[in-house]
């Protein structure tokens, strides 16, 4: 077995996306990978495994946007042609809606690409082994 399988059978890829998108350490699945909100943990609490390397940047908030445009979008659609509401209820809820909808992915997208980071050892992860 080559040395890049080796290290690709070492971290996989999958379990660590799972582990993130639950804000769970993607190492062990137990810790919680965020100490606040946003705020990645600079370690797991249960495994010790070192979360500070990441570089997440804007890439959690496009795939938030990305995902919360399509979902919003097709709600629209469906609710204008089956029930036609007024414009400020159909503003008011889509609004509530997308902010709702905002907070609760971005800390999980955010997480998904912390353990992607960690899964393919992008940026620091794994560079004392």
């Amino acid at each position: 077995m080559s040395n890049a399988e080796t290290i690709l059978d070492d971290r996989p890829t999958k379990r660590a996306i799972l582990n993130g998108l639950r804000c769970k350490c993607p190492n062990c699945g137990e810790g919680k990978l965020f100490a606040r909100y946003l705020k990645v943990a600079d370690t797991c609490p249960v495994c010790h495994e070192e979360l500070s390397h990441h570089r997440a940047d804007d890439g959690p908030a496009y795939l938030t946007i990305l995902l919360v445009a399509h979902i919003i979008g097709f709600v629209i659609h469906f609710w204008w042609v089956y029930y036609r509401p007024e414009p400020w209820v159909m503003a008011t809820g889509l609004t509530i809606g997308s902010v709702a909808l905002s907070l609760a992915l971005l800390p999980r997208m955010k997480g998904m690409i912390v353990a992607i980071q960690w899964s393919r050892r992008m940026h620091g992860f794994g560079h004392n082994e």
